[in-house]
């Protein structure tokens, strides 16, 4: 467990260029604590105990601004930068080495059971605003522009980069 510690705070010293060093990483950076959280939510969850994992990631959301179901499952090295407004729905599934701005929403268009949420390869990047909406895929190595909203699935290592909100 130390060590996935050690390697969130250490890819988070890569990917963001305002980090300082291990403990200010540790201690001030809402996605990671949001992450943390989610992998005891997660726990939870995944070991039947659905209401306080419920609880509990409501409580990671009030302290982060970062709201992800404890049913979400989220690869390694997942880092959301500057946090505030993410949503990730309980479907998801987010691969390893993934990066996502603020704002970005990994949400349903239906009210269906079963998977309705997008899922999203490895080495993906999600500007601020972004929607991913549904049970999309998002191939790997990826990158959607802030603001997009997609709708429709991706091929992997696709550019994507869309200045204006509009569905594809």
């Amino acid at each position: 467990m130390l060590k996935r510690i050690i390697e969130d705070i250490d890819n988070a010293k890569a990917k963001d260029p305002a980090a300082r060093h291990r403990l200010d990483v540790a201690l001030t950076y809402p996605g990671l604590h949001a992450i943390w959280g989610h992998r005891i939510a997660h726990f939870l969850w995944n070991r039947r105990l659905r209401l306080l994992a419920r609880i509990y990631a409501n409580q990671m959301r009030r302290i982060t601004g970062i709201e992800i179901h404890p049913g979400a499952k989220i690869g390694r090295r997942f880092f959301i930068d500057h946090g505030m407004g993410v949503v990730i729905g309980e479907t998801a599934i987010v691969g390893d080495d993934v990066m996502i701005y603020h704002d970005v929403t990994l949400g349903a268009r239906s009210q269906d059971r079963g998977k309705r949420h997008p899922t999203v390869g490895s080495n993906v990047t999600i500007g601020a605003g972004a929607r991913v909406l549904g049970p999309v895929m998002i191939g790997d190595g990826v990158r959607i522009g802030a603001n997009a909203v997609v709708t429709k699935d991706l091929a992997a290592r696709t550019d994507h980069e869309l200045a204006d909100t509009f569905s594809i």
